[in-house]
C-alpha cells in the first residue's frame, strides 16, 4: 500500500489521506471544493464542482493516472437541485463514463455543496 500525498489537492481535514494505491488501483478520498493555495471555497455548484474535479484530478496525478483511468465515481450533493448543473461540469473531465454513485446528504465538510471521490486503475 502506497499512501499518495500532494500539495496540489487540499490537505486532509482528519484522520485519513489524500489516497491510496493498492494492488494496482488508486482510491482516492473525497475531494470537496477548497483550493488548496488558499483554503477558500468557491461560490455555486459549477465553480464548486469544477475545483472538487480539479482536485481529484490532483490526486490521480499524484498517484500517476488521470481522468481516463477512473472507472467508478461517488459523489455527493448537499442539494439534489444541483443536479444538472453538477453533471454539466463532472461530464468535461470524467469523459470515460466511470460507473457512478451521486447521492444527496444532509450536510458536507465546510458548508460545501458537492463532493467527489474516484476509484481509478493505475
Amino acid at each position: 500500500m502506497k499512501i499518495i500525498a500532494t500539495e496540489k489537492a487540499p490537505g486532509a481535514i482528519g484522520p485519513y489521506s489524500q489516497g491510496y494505491v493498492v494492488n494496482g488501483f488508486v482510491y482516492t478520498s473525497g475531494q470537496i471544493p477548497v483550493d488548496p493555495a488558499t483554503g477558500e471555497v468557491p461560490e455555486g455548484i459549477t465553480a464548486q464542482t469544477e475545483r472538487s474535479c480539479q482536485n481529484v484530478g490532483a490526486v490521480l496525478e499524484a498517484a500517476g493516472v488521470g481522468f481516463e483511468q477512473v472507472f467508478k465515481t461517488t459523489c455527493f450533493l448537499a442539494d439534489m437541485g444541483d443536479f444538472a448543473a453538477f453533471n454539466e461540469v463532472y461530464a468535461k473531465y470524467f469523459v470515460s463514463k466511470p460507473a457512478r454513485s451521486c447521492v444527496a446528504v444532509k450536510t458536507l465538510p465546510k458548508g460545501v455543496l458537492c463532493e467527489i471521490e474516484a476509484i481509478a486503475a493505475k
